[in-house]
């Protein structure tokens, strides 16, 4: 909000004392952070002067085009008279809006305009151009590049400087109004926290409150509650060609805001200091009554933009009988804008409702001044006093008169909050006596009854963020000075420490990055595209998408399934770079729609919801998994005096899942099977006590080769919740044997296609309580054990609660071996 100084002195007598510096300060102090201060002061240097057209001659040129060769009263800058020329200056001009007599901006050589464009004399079209008569851009005043500026009759004298003419000094405060604060939008709004801030009194010009429903003007109808009233003045007589008076455009052009006409800038400049949006509609182009209602589906709207806009059903339009004719609260349309021909015009002065606003122009892209108040609320008694301020100020510069009005609907009842004054000092942690406090809401607007300890507050329309007693708190302490409040800190109460699945998911992370893998952070938005490159197919869970109501890019509308996505796109972009040896992983939510997409409902802030509120929200919360992904690509360890390079593959992303098992004290056994995006014949799934929680392997060639990573890429994907759901906690530590181990190891003929886990949960299985570990150590193919035929290596340790002798450490390998040899025909290798 860019809020002019001299336009705030205007709406409230600031003490000599208050300088802008220091207006600036307080407002930071109670929340209106001031960006910068800007100065509105001229960007030309240079001998900017006024100068009379003394003649001109049309002078066509081969290329069609005709200039002007004109002769202009300079003042003090003429040239000498000359036989041919009275004392002045001869200018090549292009434009033609100008007769003899007329007063023009002049440029003269030296002058440097904005964008570092410097005059100087120069020969074009067979005459010396001794300086340029300019238009509105190129003084960076407008958009106004046809006709050069025509100043007004006795502006001044031809010589005098051209800049105190054209600009007016003033001081502009950049302020970021927080959302809370809508009601600082607008001059009117900081020129009351200015007067707090200074102490003095506050006569708010916009103080007549919205009157009872009336239709005597422009019939208005008004469908569904998302529009709570509509204001429309009928204003006929207007000038069409009446100017914008130019202490209006310089406080639109300081505020940001661009001069157009005298109509579209009054109801800017009305905006700016109230708060309040309007709209003019030419008279003589509606069609039938005013109507406020939700979009059909098919509609379409060309906005004052001049783009054709397809309507959501939950767009709020003004439309007549013609059709749409304005997205209420956004912007209006092209069939109805006022132009240079209007002379009836049918104000508008409306209260739409915040969430609608917000939700149309962000679904359009179409953010504008009108649809940033509404979102954020404004006063629903203001539009009928904003209404009439624009009114009288069309009379007063473009001839006009209020013949007819309309109020349809009304505002809300006055909301009143109870404390008691102690409550402040209290949550401040600060002494504020009762009468400071009663000052300062009442300087605020907020109407209070005292009764002892107790205050009774009737809180201003304009103040919706005033809602129970806490805000009051807030309040009074913005304006008594942060500073005040002392610095207290809070004693945490007594706990038993981090949460077990805390701690637990902590040992997780900090024994995979140790393992080497480094973490990463990516968004958690996903589109359709991405899981087609994996290669997911359409009945897989992970194609249960939930869509964003407002989602940051359109290539990404939905929220994560799973974490590979973003995880290769930065494999991808990392390579692309020459970073190829990577190891990394990411943990955290992904989001899978359940069958009934449910809408969470919206609770109120006034109070705390209720349990069945509180379980509707939750049931509509979608399952919500807590996975942990990692890639692996390039070297595990480069080339170097001590070896070869070891090349990262599918052992390193296996050894990543058992790693993050082993640290929450659980084992991972896995199984061959086939699924996307990894490569059917080198996919592991992984288990845990029999549970399914993920897999892990190499990528699937055609996956690599889509998203473009190097080739042989390894990854793995596995439910980090689920696994620390089954941490095991015990926290116990096992005795130390005094007996030593007794190592068997025993080689095994199976088939190629069976499971070297199997084959493992068999030996375990068959070898009993003396079997402390297992442990495949080899795995051997070749023309000695036949064709479809593999030989699995273990190495076996035996303890017991005495020295094992070779016989009963005999008897226990050959018991495992039995097991294996029944279960899959397994033959003992020699």
């Amino acid at each position: 909000m860019k809020a002019p100084v001299s336009w705030l002195r205007d709406l409230v007598t600031l003490p000599p004392d208050v300088t802008t510096g220091v207006l600036a300060d307080r407002f930071t102090r109670v929340g209106l952070t001031v960006e910068h201060v800007e100065s509105t002061g001229s960007p030309v240097t240079g001998p900017l002067t006024v100068g009379r057209v003394l003649t001109f001659a049309d002078e066509p040129q081969k290329n069609g085009k005709t200039i002007r060769y004109c002769r202009v009263d300079v003042g003090d800058h003429n040239d000498d008279a000359t036989d041919e020329y009275p004392a002045s200056r001869g200018i090549v001009c292009g434009a033609h809006n100008f007769a003899e007599g007329d007063l023009v901006v002049v440029a003269l050589p030296g002058v440097v305009l904005p964008g570092d464009f410097e005059i100087a004399a120069r020969k074009t079209y067979g005459h010396v151009s001794d300086g340029m008569i300019c238009s509105e851009r190129e003084l960076g005043l407008g958009d106004d590049h046809d006709g050069i500026i025509v100043l007004p009759a006795g502006t001044a004298q031809p010589g005098a400087d051209a800049v105190e003419v054209l600009w007016s000094s003033d001081e502009v405060l950049d302020i970021d109004v927080t959302p809370d604060l809508s009601y600082c939008l607008s001059l009117r709004g900081l020129a009351r926290e200015a007067a707090i801030a200074a102490g003095v009194s506050y006569s708010d010009p916009y103080r007549q409150p919205l009157p009872e429903p009336h239709t005597d003007g422009y019939p208005v109808q008004i469908d569904g509650d998302r529009c709570r009233s509509f204001v429309a003045l009928t204003i006929d007589g207007i000038d069409p060609s009446a100017p914008t008076p130019r202490w209006m455009a310089d406080r639109l052009r300081a505020s940001g805001v661009r001069s157009i006409s005298l109509a579209v800038d009054v109801t800017n400049y009305v905006m700016l200091e109230s708060g309040q949006p309007l709209h003019a509609y030419d008279g003589a182009r509606l069609r039938g009554p005013i109507r406020v209602r939700l979009a059909q589906e098919g509609e379409q709207l060309r906005t004052l933009d001049g783009q054709d806009r397809r309507l959501d059903a939950d767009d709020l339009l003004i439309t007549d009988d013609s059709g749409p004719i304005g997205l209420a609260g956004v912007m209006g349309g092209e069939t109805t804008e006022v132009s240079a021909t209007t002379t009836t015009i049918v104000l508008e002065a409306a209260h739409f409702d915040s969430a609608t606003v917000s939700r149309t122009f962000r679904r359009h892209g179409l953010p504008s001044e009108a649809s940033k108040r509404f979102e954020r609320g404004v006063d629903p008694q203001l539009p009928y006093a904003a209404a009439h301020r624009a009114a009288a100020l069309l009379a007063e510069h473009g001839g006009g008169a209020v013949t007819a009005e309309t109020v349809v609907g009304g505002a809300p009842a006055a909301h009143r909050i109870s404390l008691r004054a102690g409550l402040i000092g209290a949550v401040l942690g600060t002494r504020v006596d009762q009468e400071e406090a009663v000052r300062l809401l009442t300087a605020a607007g907020v109407g209070v009854t005292a009764l002892g300890d107790s205050l009774t507050l009737d809180i201003p329309s304009w103040r919706v963020d005033l809602v129970d007693p806490y805000d009051i708190v807030e309040e009074v302490g913005s304006h008594i000075g942060y500073d005040r409040i002392g610095l207290r800190l809070p004693v945490p109460p007594g706990g038993g420490g981090l949460d077990p699945v805390i701690r637990d998911r902590r040992a997780v992370l900090r024994a995979v990055a140790a393992l080497g893998f480094t973490e990463i952070l990516t968004l958690p938005f996903a589109g359709q595209e991405e899981l087609d490159q994996l290669g997911i197919p359409a009945d897989d869970p992970r194609r249960r998408l939930i869509r964003l109501a407002n989602p940051l890019a359109e290539t990404h509308p939905y929220l994560r399934t799973t974490l590979l996505p973003g995880l290769l796109a930065a494999v991808a972009r990392n390579t692309s770079r020459s970073l190829t040896d990577l190891a990394i992983f990411e943990q955290g939510r992904t989001f899978l729609a359940d069958g009934e997409q449910r809408v969470a409902p919206r609770p109120a802030v006034h109070a705390r919801p209720d349990d069945a509120l509180l379980a509707e929200i939750e049931a509509a919360i979608p399952d919500q998994p807590h996975l942990v992904a990692a890639v692996v690509t390039g070297n595990w360890t480069a080339a170097g005096w001590s070896g070869p390079a070891v090349k990262a593959d599918w052992t390193h992303v296996v050894a990543f899942a058992e790693t993050a098992a082993a640290a929450v004290g659980r084992r991972v056994t896995r199984r061959a099977v086939s699924r996307a995006p990894w490569h059917p014949g080198r996919c592991a799934e992984l288990a845990v006590d029999g549970v399914v929680i993920g897999h892990a392997g190499e990528l699937h060639p055609e996956v690599v080769r889509t998203l473009r990573v190097p080739e042989r890429t390894a990854a793995v994907e596995f439910d980090l919740g689920a696994l620390l759901s089954m941490a095991n906690r015990s926290g116990a530590i096992g005795t130390l044997s005094p007996f030593p181990l007794a190592k068997e190891d025993v080689a095994l003929i199976v088939d190629r296609d069976v499971p070297a886990a199997e084959v493992e949960a068999a030996l375990v299985e068959g070898a009993g309580e003396l079997l402390e570990s297992i442990a495949l150590f080899d795995v051997y193919t070749g023309d000695q054990i036949g064709e479809g035929r593999k030989s699995l290596a273990f190495a076996l340790r035996f303890r017991g609660d005495r020295t094992l002798t070779d016989a009963e450490a005999a008897q226990a390998r050959q018991a495992a071996v039995a097991v294996a040899v029944d279960r899959f025909g397994a033959e003992q290798r020699a």
